[in-house]
């Protein structure tokens, strides 16, 4: 979904087709018309899964600065709605070996995706409402960066655990991350590692170490090969399902990966011959560029600035790939700050921020609801983890372009806003006194207050009439209590404000 196929059909949605896009300058200023120029708003767009009512009144009361330090320490961030709801999924939280004993119990089949299902219900949970909301969308990215399918039966014993390898590094080193996800049995399976021995390495970890992890396409075939030779010997010791070094797998001998070089000379020292390349590899200035123009992707533009992305391969590299400093750069740049209106949602991110504008929280027992918005996701092409190729998911508007997957949208939102379906999350009693308060005096005072709490930002006055019109009323005519309006029918008011673009940016 672009931000020009939102705009076009924002008149199907009933929502007023009233922006004029003549000249590709006055189509760019209308664009970022769609959004308030709020930068705290704006940083809470991006840094988050879509603002809620209580994380504005957080970060008007901090302010940007401290906010962010707040989110960069998560560990000093209390999250007891997430916490209880992910509490709820007791298979999302369990090692490789308490896997494996369930097995041997009796009380779970072998290969059964049951723990990889609740892992994907409880990155939806805590998305929607933990506290700690940079550590999830960083938790989410790197889990796309180094992708392993979510569920895959051959990682049945281990994806668990490699969630809370991904979610312990989010916001540490990218050094550090990487060797754990090179040592981690599931990405050891995911990409054949575990297979690989001196006699027939597999090239495929190696290759993606290469070309997806670290440097890109600044490699050659040799360097593939060279790789795949020294990471000979990562494997998966098959009674416990827990990483292992076999030295008697590896192949020994002088390897050189790009410009790194190591004799390599005994088996006994391949492990940290593979540690000292991963080290290579994360501070190499190709992985710097890869890093930070993923990251301006994500946070800033689909096509970022060169600019921004020159200044933050300085601060990782100086920073030695802590990730920290390298957000801290990006959200307090100029080019940050000029960026509003310059990324659209993707429909996990369009859907979490959906639940978060409304403010409704979870059920109060069960997981139901939990698989119905998992598998809303689903069906709109975005369940979190279930990306099957190793590269992950796209994090730019044109791979979310269709016009089946818009109308996933729409409806969901009309569904979850009147209570459909799921039918059980927790909703104000009245949901216009909710939502603005007591009974505004006109359509046109509920239509702009609707919009404003909702999406941000007030409706143009063609759209306001649009909208009235819906109801076959004009913005000055009175609003009454027994109207449907304020009733039944204010429900799809929400739900149009929802499909606006307004909403659909990121």
């Amino acid at each position: 979904m672009t931000r020009r196929s939102v705009v076009a059909g924002i008149a199907a949605a009933g929502a007023a087709a009233a922006l004029t896009t003549g000249t590709p300058a006055a189509a760019a200023v209308a664009e970022r018309a769609l959004l308030p120029a709020d930068p705290l708003l704006h940083l809470l767009r991006r840094a988050t899964f879509g603002p809620s009512p209580a994380s504005i009144a957080e970060i008007r009361r901090l302010g940007a600065t401290a906010w962010l330090d707040r989110q960069l320490n998560p560990s000093a961030i209390a999250d007891p709605v997430a916490d209880g709801v992910v509490a709820r999924l007791p298979l999302a939280r369990l090692s490789i070996a308490e896997i494996r004993s369930r097995v041997t119990a009796g009380t779970l089949k072998q290969y059964s995706w049951d723990p990889m299902w609740q892992l994907g219900f409880a990155a939806v949970a805590r998305a929607l409402w933990s506290e700690r909301q940079l550590l999830e969308v960083m938790t989410d990215f790197w889990s796309n960066h180094l992708n392993v399918t979510c569920p895959q039966g051959d990682v049945w014993d281990s994806r668990i655990d490699y969630d809370t390898t991904i979610r312990k590094y989010a916001l540490g080193t990218f050094a550090d991350l990487l060797k754990a996800s090179a040592r981690h049995p599931a990405m050891l399976t995911y990409l054949d590692n575990r297979f690989s021995g001196k006699d027939a390495p597999n090239e495929n970890y190696g290759r993606e170490l290469l070309e997806l992890h670290t440097v890109g396409l600044a490699y050659t075939e040799a360097d593939v090969k060279n790789a795949a030779r020294l990471l000979t010997g990562l494997t998966v010791d098959t009674a416990t399902g827990k990483y292992r070094y076999d030295a008697t797998r590896h192949a020994v001998g002088a390897i050189r990966v790009l410009a790194f070089q190591h004799a390599n000379a005994t088996a006994a020292e391949g492990e940290t011959a593979v540690l000292a390349l991963l080290d290579y590899l994360a501070m190499h200035q190709a992985t710097a560029r890869r890093i930070v123009t993923k990251l301006c992707v994500r946070f800033v533009a689909d096509t970022p600035p060169e600019s921004l992305i020159t200044t933050l391969i300085k601060v990782y590299l100086d920073n030695r790939t802590a990730i920290a400093p390298v957000l801290r750069a990006l959200f307090t740049s100029a080019e940050f700050a000029a960026s509003i209106g310059d990324k659209t949602r993707t429909p996990l991110e369009d859907l979490a921020a959906t639940v978060r504008t409304l403010g409704y929280g979870p059920a109060a027992s069960g997981t139901k609801f939990l698989e119905s918005l998992y598998g809303m996701a689903r069906d709109a092409g975005h369940a979190p983890l279930f990306w099957g190729p190793p590269n992950g998911y796209p994090d730019v508007a044109a791979a979310w372009a269709s016009p089946s997957g818009l109308l996933v949208r729409w409806n969901l939102h009309l569904s979850i806003a009147a209570g459909w379906w799921p039918d059980t999350l927790v909703r104000p009693a009245n949901l216009l006194t909710g939502m603005v308060g007591p009974l505004p005096a006109t359509y046109g005072v509920l239509i702009e207050k609707t919009a404003i709490r909702l999406a941000g930002i007030a409706p143009t006055p063609q759209q306001t009439a649009a909208l009235a019109e819906f109801y076959g009323k004009t913005p000055a005519s009175p609003l009454k209590a027994g109207d449907p309006a304020a009733g039944w029918m204010y429900p799809y008011l929400m739900g149009m404000i929802l499909n606006s673009p307004s909403f659909a940016l990121r």
